[in-house]
């Protein structure tokens, strides 16, 4: 099988989680991808992950302290890159436009202007841009998208999203908690507007808010559970954070097919009696589709009867998992019992092989740099239509024409020149 010679950037938690996902690949005999180098700023962190990857792959990868001096590396064929968030802008484009292709942690970038700037570098440089978004992944997603495709549950009506819960803690690093740096409402609801366009197609407008519901955060308690890096971020964590950036997204979308997406993400309340569900709504049923990476089952409902998991399967005779997520599920794959950091490194696999299949076949990855651009706008701008008080056109976020929330940080990247240019 040809291989891509890949460079990991970022040897935090992110980077572990991905050389488990290559471990996976590797286990199931469908490795794409060599992993022959990882990039940290900080030596221990990069000299830990490049241990792993001995351990867990069969071979060292070598060690780079720079993006420079990873790009001197002539073996690297790709990167994929899994630095924080307010990272990605100064990182991917100079990877981009000298023709190296990259695969790019979620929120592609902070506002729509600075992931519009990660897809002309990939255009300048001939490079493949794919953005790492996991969930749609998951098995019973895929299994919801055909039930749907199939006309089950008739016109979609309704997508309706909830997640609430989550505590006043820290939520993994201070930075999630800071508008410049890409806080935790932006973090966790690209998931939600990828899925709402995998499910539903492209947004037409929304209307809604972001807002912080915990304005201090507090460093939680260390866990009886220790991992080296977890301890690590632990002792230089502060004991309390004052929140910039939103933690919390109520929004409304109007999608382009008619339907409408309503998003509920609120990050404060009881940690362990929260509340999650995903349903979509037709004129002939409906889907309760399962927490993500949980394994759980899809429950379709119609008038006639109601169906969960494997059984579903009787009324899709065409449908199949691809062959890379039926080699790792199963080919009933639709629900599974997986530990949740086995099948998060499962569909890290997943997105990971898709990338390198699209470098060695010359095609297109299934979430590209745009379909990461669509799901930054889908947020700030839920964030922009509070700041003015209507619905606003997916096209004018798009477009740049609406840009006040995002102002302050493009000027500080120097995408403006000017703060008072854009309108609210």
């Amino acid at each position: 099988m040809r291989k891509v010679s890949i460079c990991l950037v970022g040897a935090g938690g992110m980077g572990s989680r991905h050389v488990g996902g290559m471990a996976v690949l590797a286990k199931h005999g469908l490795s794409n991808l060599d992993l022959v180098a990882v990039c940290d700023l900080r030596a221990d962190n990069a000299e830990r992950v490049a241990t792993q990857a001995e351990q867990e792959l069969g071979s060292r990868p070598r060690v780079h302290l720079s993006v420079d001096s990873a790009l001197q590396d002539k073996e690297i064929d790709a990167f994929i890159v899994v630095t924080e968030a307010f990272s990605h802008f100064a990182v991917v484009p100079q990877i981009l436009r000298v023709g190296k292709h990259v695969l790019c942690e979620k929120p592609l970038a902070l506002t729509v202007r600075s992931c519009q700037a990660l897809e002309q570098a990939a255009r300048d440089g001939g490079a493949i841009l794919a953005t790492a978004e996991n969930y749609r992944r998951d098995p019973p997603n895929r299994l919801a998208k055909a039930v749907i495709d199939a006309g089950l549950i008739g016109t979609p009506h309704l997508m309706l999203q909830t997640l609430v819960g989550g505590g006043n803690g820290i939520v993994i690093t201070p930075w999630r908690h800071m508008k410049d740096k890409g806080a935790i409402g932006l973090d966790m609801a690209v998931h939600f507007t990828d899925l709402l366009r995998f499910y539903l197609g492209e947004i037409d407008s929304m209307f809604g808010k972001g807002f912080i519901a915990e304005p201090i955060r507090y460093r939680r308690a260390e866990p009886e559970l220790k991992t080296d890096a977890y301890l690590a971020r632990f002792k230089e964590m502060p004991t309390e954070v004052l929140a910039t950036g939103e933690d919390s997204v109520l929004a409304y979308f109007a999608m382009q097919s008619g339907a409408v997406g309503q998003l509920s993400y609120i990050h404060a309340g009881p940690v362990h009696r929260g509340h999650r569900s995903r349903t979509i709504h037709g004129n002939l049923g409906w889907l309760d589709i399962p927490n993500d990476r949980t394994g759980n089952k899809v429950v379709l409902r119609t008038d006639a009867y109601e169906l969960s998991g494997r059984e579903i399967l009787q009324l899709l005779p065409d449908f199949t998992l691809d062959p890379v997520t039926a080699a790792i599920f199963g080919a009933e794959g639709v629900e599974y019992d997986l530990a949740p950091g086995a099948a998060d490194a499962a569909l890290l696999a997943i997105e990971q092989h898709d990338f390198c299949k699209a470098i060695l076949d010359g095609g297109t990855p299934e979430v590209s740099g745009f379909d990461g651009t669509a799901a930054v706008a889908g947020v700030v701008g839920v964030y922009e239509s509070g700041i003015a008080g209507h619905a606003l056109a997916f096209d004018d976020v798009l477009s740049g024409r609406v840009d006040a929330y995002q102002r302050d940080i493009d000027t500080a990247l120097g995408l403006i020149g000017d703060a008072s240019r854009g309108s609210a």
